[in-house]
């Protein structure tokens, strides 16, 4: 075979052979993208688990000790406004404990809305790169 001037040596295989191959990487490369997908899905949902059982466990001790504190601030209410209503006290303090329950609720509701799901962003990029270099491929011909 002689090659033309300015270019490579021609591949001897076949049109349908040289498809096959390109079907075979293009399948390769898209279930790649698939694995590295689930792969940073997975560290990211790790990470969120990890950090959630923190979290909740700390929630727990701050709970105990809230607890004792509100105690401790019912009575204070007693022993200076309501001597000897004790319930005042503890009524009071359990409004006071409901609205600032509820302005929290509120700002976990709107932080939760405005918070997307896990996306696996690098595999995206990737998946826009091979498409961009596939169409740019297929343009060339």
């Amino acid at each position: 075979m002689s090659e033309a001037p300015g270019q490579g040596p021609r591949d001897p295989r076949s049109v349908a052979e040289m498809a096959i191959d390109v079907s075979e990487r293009v399948s390769f490369l898209v279930r790649e993208e698939v694995e590295l997908a689930k792969a940073e899905v997975t560290e990211k949902v790790t990470s969120l688990v990890k950090g959630s059982a923190v979290g909740i466990a700390a929630g727990v001790f701050v709970l105990l000790g809230l607890a004792m504190f509100m105690h401790a601030f019912a009575w204070l209410l007693n022993d200076l406004f309501f001597e000897n209503n004790v319930w005042l006290g503890f009524l009071l303090e359990a409004v006071m404990w409901f609205i600032i329950a509820a302005i929290a609720g509120l700002i976990a509701y709107r932080s939760l809305k405005s918070g997307a799901p896990p996306v696996p962003a690098m595999a995206i990029e990737e998946g826009k790169e091979i498409r961009e270099t596939l169409q740019a491929g297929s343009d060339n011909d």
